[in-house]
């Protein structure tokens, strides 16, 4: 008996607690949503603060997914009171204090036909709608631009391959501080949303978009535009968008990816024909300017300062600033016998990859490829016996 007294005693405790926590959820939820208000003001060409329903968006895909979004909920909301309105009145209508008796009979022929049709003729009408537009976000013909999009852990690659623009590629990558990320310094309109460079394209022009990927899976992804794709490594697959405003429009890679999936994000500028023409011209031309001769005989110091740049827009993401790695997934580079060997050997790491941790870093240059290994080959205390490493090696293995 005194058992089962302790036990009920528990029991209303814990009925107590859990009333209590249930009974404050509103207070919690009222507080989370008072504060991301006062975290700022919307982020500009991003998610609104507090935003449930989906962007409108700038592309007529866009506004076409926000207008089907609506009607199956509009949809749903009818079938649900329908059915549920149905229900409720039968049972309160047929109850068995009013002296209902329960019908007898087995089965209903008309009912049967009707719970068939009809559901066929509201998937119908939700079908017919959803697949015009599905096939029309498939039409990825007579494009005016099209771009290649590389996915990286973690970063985007950007190649203009068709159209105004032909000839332009760079690496999109994350600028939030660290000191931000960390907790240091107060966040940003934009944190985690901004990068180096944007993705940059005209106005009312159709952009393809043809994506791939180096290592693992990614997603491409832009709601203001209505376009989500996924990055396959092995694969092609592509989408497109016209936008029908300028600015800048912001999205993020929507497929985890591993550990800084978080720090993947996508900017897309979006400028009118002039101004797009001018910023082809101006960077085309800086391309040019700082396009580097292979042929050159860099010296040590030239290679290290270049290379810690590079090293750290591509490499410290996953081995760390200070060269440690993360064990065990992520080798460090201090005395590694991988930096302090035969340059060929790192050179054929960094040129095709090794296992499921280490990409392919092909697309960096020559002269990127040979300064990042000789400043890995000299940097936190390793000193190799060939200290450095020339970009025609690079030129010569890639052959």
């Amino acid at each position: 008996m005194a058992d089962l007294k302790k036990k009920s005693s528990r029991a209303k405790h814990s009925l107590a607690r859990w009333l209590g926590a249930v009974g404050c959820f509103p207070a919690v939820l009222g507080g989370l949503l008072w504060s991301q208000v006062a975290m700022g003001a919307d982020m500009p060409g991003g998610p609104k603060v507090n935003q449930l329903d989906l962007p409108v968006g700038v592309t007529r895909i866009a506004a076409e997914q926000h207008w089907m979004n609506w009607f199956l909920m509009i949809v749903c909301l009818i079938i649900f009171v329908a059915v549920f309105g149905v229900m409720f009145y039968s049972v309160w209508a047929h109850r068995k204090s009013k002296g209902h008796r329960p019908a007898d009979f087995h089965e209903s022929t008309a009912v049967e036909i009707a719970w068939t049709i009809v559901p066929f003729l509201i998937v119908v009408g939700i079908g017919i709608p959803a697949t015009r537009m599905l096939v029309e976000q498939k039409d990825t013909t007579g494009a005016d631009v099209t771009v290649k999009v590389t996915g990286y852990q973690w970063k985007w690659g950007y190649d203009y391959v068709k159209g105004e623009g032909e000839g332009i590629g760079f690496l999109s990558t994350l600028t939030t501080p660290e000191a931000q990320i960390v907790g240091r310094d107060a966040k940003s309109a934009t944190y985690l949303m901004e990068v180096d460079n944007p993705l940059v394209v005209p106005v009312d022009r159709k952009v393809r978009i043809i994506t791939t990927a180096n290592d693992v899976i990614h997603s491409w992804t832009v709601p203001a535009f209505g376009v989500k794709q996924d990055a396959i490594p092995g694969f092609v697959r592509d989408t497109w968008f016209r936008a029908e405003k300028t600015g800048v429009y912001r999205g993020q890679c929507v497929e985890l990816c591993g550990k800084n999936h978080a720090f993947m994000p996508i900017v897309v500028e979006v400028k009118s024909a002039e101004d797009y023409a001018r910023w082809v011209d101006d960077r085309k031309k800086e391309m040019a300017a700082k396009a580097d001769d292979p042929n050159k005989e860099w010296q040590l110091a030239e290679l290290q300062a270049r290379g810690e740049k590079v090293y750290g827009a591509n490499c410290a993401a996953c081995h760390q600033a200070a060269g440690n790695g993360v064990a065990p997934a992520i080798p460090g580079l201090i005395k590694a016998a991988s930096v302090l060997g035969a340059p060929a050997d790192q050179i054929k790491i960094l040129l095709n990859g090794k296992g499921a941790g280490m990409p392919a870093w092909k697309q960096l240059s020559d002269v990127e490829i040979a300064s990042v290994i000789t400043y890995t080959r000299n940097a936190w205390g390793n000193k190799a016996d060939e200290a450095t490493v020339q970009p025609k090696s690079i030129a010569e293995a890639r052959k």
